[in-house]
């Protein structure tokens, strides 16, 4: 059954979507078709985002879902008007914050993403840089400066988490991908082994790395079945012998591979 979503806030939407995107895909036999409107900051806007709302609901038949994260009540009670079903974190939460706490919100546009400490801001955008600049291992001189080093086959999904690692948390984070030619030896490939309590290994299952890797190079000896067992079994075997602790991100997203990494290595989250 299709159902129109709507996350709607005056500012990028990204607290919207993270709350919505928790919640649905706990309801099966659902096809949500998601639809981000930001910044929505005035009264015009906000107009417009109800006749959008409201085709939706013709289309459909069926009164969409919205995730509002507007701060402006004038702006939220517009939204209310639409044919919809509203979830306002605001009125979900805010009653009972100031209850708990004592204390009036202040309802200031922008907090949840702001740039007032910019010292954080700063972090992020320097580890972002230095995930990029240390990526797939085509430079190794500035491992001493990371954090953690990402190990595993190709495609097993170093870079995104690298990524997602230094622009949530701030994380300087290098990965190296263990070749074939890496794997003619036993042991460490060489620019790792000064590094070895920064590792953290990436394994997946071969047959849906096999698929990964058909997408970019299809019928090629890298992309077969037969190589990625023995790349996966190789590597893995590394990660026994040498004891780096690794996990399985065939079925997990980025951001539970990074969260368990995280719990795994306990490297405090830079927020």
């Amino acid at each position: 059954m299709k159902r129109s979503v709507f996350y709607i806030s005056d500012r990028t939407g990204i607290t919207a979507e993270m709350l919505g995107q928790a919640l649905l895909p706990q309801f099966d036999g659902f096809e949500f078709e998601e639809a981000t409107l930001p910044y929505i900051d005035n009264e015009e806007a906000a107009r417009e985002a109800v006749n959008r709302i409201n085709a939706a609901a013709v289309a459909d038949g069926t009164p969409p879902l919205v995730f509002d994260t507007m701060v402006r009540a004038e702006l939220r009670a517009i939204i209310r008007e639409s044919n919809s079903i509203v979830m306002d974190m605001f009125q979900m939460f805010v009653p009972h914050l100031e209850e708990a706490l004592g204390a009036q919100c202040q309802y200031r546009v922008g907090k949840a993403h702001s740039m007032d400490n910019l010292g954080q801001y700063e972090s992020r955008i320097d580890a972002v840089n230095f995930a990029l600049n240390n990526d797939d291992g085509a430079i190794t001189k500035y491992y001493e400066q990371a954090e953690l080093i990402l190990v595993g086959v190709s495609r097993s999904g170093k870079t995104p988490t690298s990524l997602y690692l230094a622009m949530q948390f701030g994380i300087r984070v290098a990965n190296y991908p263990i070749t074939e030619e890496d794997l003619e030896s036993p042991s460490l490939p060489k620019p790792l082994r000064p590094f070895r309590d920064k590792l953290f290994g990436l394994t997946i299952n071969p047959d849906r790395l096999q698929q990964i890797r058909s997408e970019r190079r299809a019928n090629s000896r890298y992309a077969s079945l037969e190589q990625c067992r023995m790349e996966v079994k190789e590597v893995e075997g590394i990660y026994q012998r040498e004891n780096i602790r690794y996990l399985d991100t065939t079925s997990r997203s980025v951001e539970e591979i990074a969260t368990k990494i995280l719990a795994a290595v306990g490297i405090k989250r830079h927020h």
